[in-house]
C-alpha cells in the first residue's frame, strides 16, 4: 500500500505569531517537505493546482519535474490535476514529458477544482464543468493511447491527424486517478475507464464516502476490470501529532481555529469526530486510521494533508518524521497482513524506464 502527503499549497499567515511565508518561501517550504517525504521513507508527494490567491502551485509540472531531479523514488502525483479548464493536448504532453523526466515515477489526479472563477479564466463554463470532464478525459485517454488521433467534440476544436508527443514512456500512459468528493458521474468515469477513485474524505463523514466508493467498486467490476474488492482506490486524512495527546490538541487548536477552509465553524472536537482528522498521539493516529479499511475496504493509497492552515515549515517537517518512523510502518504492516489475496496493494505504475 502507498503511503504519502498532498498540498494545496495555501499561503496562510500563521495565527500564533501573525507572519505570512511569502510565496518563494512557500514555493520552497513545498519542494523541502517533498524531499523529506521521501527521506522518511512515504511513497508518495502530490501537489494541488490553483490559479488564484493565496495558493500558488499554478504550475505542477515545474514543481513535480523539480522534485524528480531531487529524489529516486518517490512517486509524483497531483491532488488536483484541472480536467476541466485545462487543454488535454498540453495535459497529455506535459505529464508525458514529466513522466520521462522523472523515469517513470508520476501518475495524476483529475478533478474539477472548487474554484469557480477559474472557468471564465481558461474560457470554460462551470455550468459543463461533468461534461468537460467527460469529454476531456476521453480526448486525453487517447491521446496517450493511440499514436495519430482524430477528434471532434464540444469544447475544443477537432484535431486531424494529430501526435501528442513526447509519446508515454515505453508506451504506457501515466495511472490516473479520477478524484472526487461528491459526483457519482465521476466515480462513473473512473469506473469505466478502470482508472484509479481518490475519494478527499477529509470534510465530510465517512458515510457519504461510503456510498460513494460503494458506487466506484459496482460498476467497476460491472465493466469488467474485476471484482468490486479490486478496484483501485485512494483516501485523504489529515493528522496532527505529538508524544502527548494533550500537547498535540493544544498546539493545533489555533492553527485549526483560524484555518480558511475550516475555521469558525464546527469545534476541533466536533471535526475529529465526524471526519478523518486526528489529533493526539502517533498511536491514537494508527488505531484511527487503521479501522479506515472497516469502511472503504481495502485501499491501495492513503494521502495526508500536513502542510496547511498557517503551521511552519519546522512543524511540518517534524510531523513528517514522526509519519515516517512510527504511524506508516504500522499502518502499512497493519493492512498488509489483513489484504486478501488477489486485492492489489499498490496501484498500477505507469511505464518505468529501461534498464
Amino acid at each position: 500500500m502507498q503511503f504519502g502527503i498532498f498540498t494545496v499549497g495555501d499561503v496562510t499567515p500563521d495565527p500564533t505569531n501573525g507572519s505570512t511565508p511569502s510565496e518563494h518561501e512557500r514555493i520552497k517550504a513545498m519542494v523541502a517537505i517533498a524531499l523529506k517525504a521521501e527521506e522518511v521513507g512515504l511513497d508518495v508527494f502530490a501537489t494541488g493546482e490553483h490559479h488564484n490567491p493565496p495558493f500558488v502551485p499554478s504550475s505542477p509540472t515545474t514543481l513535480l519535474g523539480y522534485v524528480a531531479a531531487r529524489t529516486s523514488r518517490l512517486v509524483l502525483s497531483t491532488a488536483t490535476t484541472l480536467i476541466t479548464t485545462n487543454d488535454p493536448v498540453k495535459i497529455a504532453e506535459d505529464y508525458a514529458m514529466l513522466q520521462h523526466l522523472a523515469d517513470g515515477r508520476v501518475d495524476l489526479m483529475l478533478g474539477r477544482g472548487n474554484t469557480a472563477p477559474v472557468y471564465p479564466w481558461f474560457g470554460q463554463d462551470i455550468r459543463q464543468g461533468i461534461p468537460l470532464a467527460i469529454e476531456n478525459y476521453a480526448l486525453l485517454h487517447r491521446l496517450w493511447r493511440e499514436d495519430v488521433v482524430d477528434w471532434q467534440g464540444r469544447f475544443r476544436t477537432p484535431l486531424q491527424g494529430f501526435t501528442a508527443t513526447p509519446r508515454p514512456l515505453n508506451g504506457v500512459p501515466p495511472f490516473v486517478w479520477h478524484g472526487s468528493i461528491r459526483s457519482p458521474e465521476i466515480a462513473e468515469q473512473a469506473a469505466f475507464y478502470g482508472d484509479g477513485f481518490f475519494a478527499n474524505n477529509i470534510f465530510w463523514p465517512k458515510e457519504h464516502f461510503m456510498r460513494l466508493i460503494g458506487f466506484y467498486r459496482e460498476r467497476f467490476a460491472h465493466h469488467g476490470h474485476g471484482t468490486p474488492e479490486q478496484a483501485i482506490v485512494g483516501l485523504g486524512g489529515q493528522v496532527f501529532m505529538r508524544r502527548n495527546s494533550q500537547d498535540a490538541v493544544r498546539e493545533f487548536r489555533p492553527y485549526f481555529d483560524n484555518a480558511p477552509v475550516y475555521g469558525h465553524g464546527p469545534s476541533l472536537e466536533e471535526f475529529t469526530a465526524e471526519t478523518p482528522l486526528a489529533v493526539g498521539s502517533p498511536q491514537q493516529i494508527i488505531d484511527k486510521y487503521a479501522r479506515m479499511r472497516e469502511y472503504f475496504g481495502d485501499y491501495q493509497r492513503q494521502l495526508f494533508l500536513m502542510d496547511h492552515a498557517g503551521l511552519p515549515l519546522k512543524t511540518v517537517l517534524e510531523q513528517l518524521d514522526i509519519l515516517g518512523e512510527e504511524v506508516v510502518p504500522a499502518l502499512r504492516a497493519e493492512f498488509e497482513a489483513k489484504r486478501p489475496a488477489g486485492v492489489p496493494s499498490d496501484p498500477p505504475a505507469g511505464g518505468t524506464a529501461s534498464a
